[in-house]
């Protein structure tokens, strides 16, 4: 049964109603249109999260974090946008006088040293 294109994740609530059900994972690939090995490690990867969840693992995305994606703690993401952009605006503020102070000290190392 051809189909458009449709991640396997938009179908697990009908995947694993069907399973509950008692349909075999072939059966479910014929009717939804994947095959059995994408439907069994889709189940597996599906468990595994689970299973982690219940033992109070937490799943941390995988890959590089985006550029602009820095998580803000959940204390300051409660509160509204000008806040938060305050915020990240003192957040970089400090890091910008980190950096002047780290080179501070390294020009004073290199003058110590007679180095230019």
């Amino acid at each position: 049964m051809p189909r458009e294109y449709r991640h396997i994740k938009e179908y697990e609530k009908e995947i694993l109603e069907l399973t509950e059900q008692g349909l075999t994972l072939r059966a479910i690939g014929e009717q939804l249109g994947f095959t059995y090995k994408q439907l069994h490690n889709f189940i597996t990867r599906h468990n595994s999260k689970q299973r982690k969840l219940s033992a109070g693992i937490i799943i941390k995305p995988k890959g590089r974090p985006r550029k602009d994606g820095t998580k803000l703690p959940p204390s300051i993401q409660q509160l509204s946008k000008v806040t938060q952009l305050q915020y990240e605006l003192a957040r970089k503020e400090r890091e910008i006088k980190r950096l002047e102070m780290e080179n501070e000290l390294m020009r004073d190392f290199l003058s110590l040293t007679e180095r230019k």
